[in-house]
């Protein structure tokens, strides 16, 4: 079986072109996954229920799930990225 696709990316966004939208509660739809890349920098993310913080640095990749409320929130200079799946991918931490 060949590990999902994502059907759809972002642009690379910067800690200038970043949207407030994402910087502000919001969720992926239903059935939608999600996987928050960090090319460059540093950033938080966020998880609203819980105000669980990871600190995400160059190379981390965050797992979002279907429906789940959570933001990021900038800390400097930085380059992200988001990939959206049908299905929950596998995300290997190296």
């Amino acid at each position: 079986m060949s590990a999902p696709k994502p059907y759809s990316s972002t642009p690379v966004f910067d800690e200038t072109s970043l949207p407030k939208a994402l910087q502000a509660a919001h969720s992926t739809k239903a059935g939608a996954w999600g996987v928050l890349e960090i090319l460059s920098g540093s950033l938080n993310y966020v998880i609203e229920e819980s105000q669980d913080t990871r600190l995400m640095t160059e190379g981390d990749r965050q797992l979002i799930e279907p429906e789940l409320l959570h933001h990021v929130a900038l800390i400097g200079p930085m380059q992200m990225q988001v990939h959206f799946y049908r299905e929950k991918p596998e995300i290997r931490s190296d």
